[in-house]
């Protein structure tokens, strides 16, 4: 008997919506730590891609405006499952803390978790996970001395200068002496990858994009729907934001409190249980939604935000194989790849570290994570379950 293409394809999404849901329950701890789970279940435990793809994707993503994570997370699900690979991908990741903070909206006067002693349990998980994969892709990302000393500078200069658009200062000179330094350290042969997505496709995708984002403050003016307002908001922010879910706060904080949708106290609030729970830290939109227009106003302001990455995304893919056999290409990839490395450097002190090991005893759970998940091999949700209950039985010793 002939295999069924449609119900192994069907077979194919609902693995990937599995496993994203099972990382939108347990990723806490911000983008860093996300790449982290990311790597541990995608690529060490199911090898849906080898680590220099992993690597490549992650420094695709930091070029492009947007959630670094989540649009990592699309990527691995396009190319396993198509541009429906992707949706389910960022559903399954997304959706959890989408239905956390939509109900905490929805009972912001009564419900609070500022005070949970679980929270900071995820944070010192969090930190055990960000130097698992702090580790494993130093090892891969920078072999040489020439790349060590290119993550060292970046994770100095980050420190230093802890900005979104230093970020991008930092990856854009990494990638320039990548060229310079790399490209003759090319491979001749990358090992191509499969994707669905033509390149015709993502022009198209591209140009949807550019077209909202000039089309959609026209029609904001000229019909006065505060529903398209708020979707033309968010996907303005989602479209602009360099440096993933931190640097949203300023810039939606400009376009939120101002104009009357929300106060000052419910804007942080909101923020606040937004770094509790798991996943991106976008979803921060489906709570100004809520408190601005009730479910509705979840959905367009949800939708709003990620929609720029989904386009980004099929924009980008398509030419990706293509450049990766470029030797010039490639020698940009290998300087980016070793900032980002000293990039998560910086990121692992500020802010996993310093919100997380106050005391002898935070630093003790976190090593007996760390040891779990990098000797024993544990999977990223069972350290999850440990680190919380190990918080609680720490505060009785």
């Amino acid at each position: 008997m002939k295999p069924n293409p449609t119900k192994s394809r069907f077979r194919t999404l609902m693995e990937i919506l599995g496993v994203s849901t099972k990382l939108g329950l347990t990723s806490f701890g911000g983008p860093v730590a996300h790449l982290a789970y990311f790597k541990d279940e995608y690529i060490d435990r199911r090898k849906w891609l080898d680590d220099k793809m992993y690597a490549d994707i992650i420094a695709l993503c930091q070029f492009l405006p947007g959630p670094a994570s989540s649009q990592v997370g699309i990527s691995i699900g396009m190319l396993r499952g198509g541009l429906l690979g992707g949706l389910m991908s960022w559903f399954g990741f997304t959706v959890p803390s989408i239905i956390v903070l939509v109900v905490f909206a929805m009972l912001y006067q009564t419900f609070t978790l500022d005070e949970a002693g679980f929270i900071h349990s995820l944070k010192i998980v969090a930190a055990a996970v960000v130097l698992h994969a702090l580790i494993g892709l130093g090892k891969k990302l920078t072999p040489d001395k020439t790349r060590l000393a290119i993550a060292v500078v970046a994770a100095m200069v980050m420190l230093i200068y802890p900005s979104a658009w230093m970020q991008i200062v930092v990856i854009l000179t990494a990638g320039l002496l990548g060229l310079k330094l790399f490209s003759e350290k090319a491979e001749s042969k990358v090992q191509p990858f499969s994707v669905s997505i033509t390149k015709r496709a993502g022009m198209m995708s591209l140009g949807t994009l550019i077209t909202l984002l000039i089309v959609l403050p026209i029609l904001t003016r000229m019909t006065d729907d505060p529903l398209l307002s708020m979707f033309d908001t968010f996907f303005r922010v989602g479209s602009l934001v360099f440096g993933g879910g931190h640097v949203v706060l300023p810039m939606i904080e400009r376009e939120v409190v101002p104009t009357g949708w929300l106060s000052p106290d419910e804007f942080l609030a909101g923020y606040g249980m937004a770094q509790a729970v798991p996943g991106p830290l976008f979803t921060f939109s489906s709570y100004l939604g809520t408190m601005i227009d009730g479910l509705i106003g979840a959905v367009v302001a949800t939708v709003g935000i990620f929609l720029p990455s989904f386009l980004l995304i099929i924009a980008a893919l398509p030419f990706l194989n293509e450049l990766r056999n470029r030797a010039s290409f490639q020698g940009i990839l290998m300087g980016v790849n070793a900032s980002v490395v000293g990039i998560l450097l910086a990121a692992f002190y500020d802010p996993v570290l310093i919100s997380s090991i106050f005391d002898a005893s935070d630093f003790a759970l976190a090593v007996i994570l760390f040891a779990l998940l990098n000797v024993w091999k544990l999977p990223a949700w069972m350290i999850v379950l440990i680190g919380v209950a190990g918080g609680y039985v720490f505060q009785f010793i």
